[in-house]
């Protein structure tokens, strides 16, 4: 009796790249983007820089960050407790934070989304249904970034005075609320496209409260922009540490765009992007090399120290969710 050969033709998919592969290469890229920004620093004078900067104002941008954050965490709890995620503010506060600390031991700055959504869900589904609420608190924040960020560069390239400014930011900002309304107004048509017993559709369907309330979304955005506009102030305040004093608008118009860069998911917490990033804009307002990589590396610092903050958080509160549950309401 023969054997019959095998003649199953070999599979064509390409076996995924191993974790700590991927975390290696970031690290690498990582680093290299670093060397890359600090080229041409002049490291003695970079260094009486950093000793003579005045420390009181980067501890005003570092208060300005925390304060910042713990509004997008009360954001997050807006859009997620009409999906029945019932919890205190507080518990958003303290994940928020917590996925900060992800966001800067993971590759790119949507890292800590996930565990975000994984910490907050207890189950499959709810924890899909808790990413939803993610996603919707990044697509209201980048909402308002986009309309910080354009106004701010209408108002530089044609010298715009201030109130023709606030009237363009107005009308970007009835865009943006104008293409969220209608979105979430069409969700039960959406729903309804989807076969029943899908997932999908399961999912989709928990998200008609927001079609029941747009308040929500609404409110949302307004939260956003009290975050955008925080961050760019808190940024701006770092830079008077080294010197560097320029007109809200214009940090209104870099930090989104900076911001918006760093989400990109290539390096491991915006290092490297964020300065290289911050040297270019900056020299568009005549701010010397040195003083750019000095005001990304203070915004860096700050981040770090959020993100540690999140880290001694999650080492705290490791408990299942159901039990988080158990917290008194505010």
């Amino acid at each position: 009796m023969h054997d019959t050969p095998d003649t199953t033709p070999p599979s064509n998919r390409r076996r995924p790249m191993p974790p700590w592969l991927n975390l290696v290469l970031r690290l690498v890229f990582t680093v290299a983007l670093l060397a890359y920004a600090l080229r041409g620093v002049e490291w003695p004078s970079f260094k009486a820089l950093l000793l003579q900067a005045d420390w009181r104002w980067w501890a005003a941008g570092m208060v300005t960050a925390v304060l910042v954050q713990a509004v997008a965490g009360v954001r997050w709890a807006a859009l997620a407790k009409p999906l029945g995620f019932d919890f205190p503010r507080r518990f958003f506060v303290w994940r928020f934070f917590e996925g900060m600390f992800f966001n800067l031991c993971l590759p790119g700055s949507i890292s800590g989304d996930v565990i975000k959504a994984y910490r907050v869900g207890d189950t499959t589904s709810r924890r899909l249904l808790a990413g939803c609420s993610v996603l919707a608190d990044r697509l209201t924040g980048l909402s308002a970034l986009a309309v910080l960020g354009g106004a701010a560069l209408a108002a530089r390239k044609y010298d715009l005075s201030l109130p023709v400014t606030l009237v363009v930011a107005a009308a970007l900002l009835a865009v943006v609320l104008v293409v969220f309304l209608v979105a979430v107004s069409f969700l039960d048509r959406i729903v309804a496209l989807v076969p029943e017993g899908s997932p999908g559709r399961g999912v989709l369907s928990q998200l008609l409260p927001y079609q029941q309330r747009p308040s929500v979304i609404a409110k949302a955005v307004a939260w956003s922009f009290v975050v955008q506009a925080g961050g760019a102030v808190g940024v701006a305040l770092s830079a008077r540490a080294l010197g560097v004093d320029q007109p809200l608008s214009v940090w209104f118009s870099v930090v989104p765009l900076v911001a918006l860069l760093m989400v990109l998911p290539v390096n491991i917490g915006g290092f490297g992007v964020r300065e290289e990033s911050m040297k270019f804009l900056l020299s568009q307002e005549g701010v010397p090399s040195d003083r750019a990589v000095g005001v990304a590396l203070l915004w860096g610092l700050s981040t770090i120290i959020i993100g540690l903050v999140g880290g001694v958080l999650f080492l705290l509160d490791r408990e299942p969710t159901t039990t988080a549950a158990k917290l008194p309401e505010d």
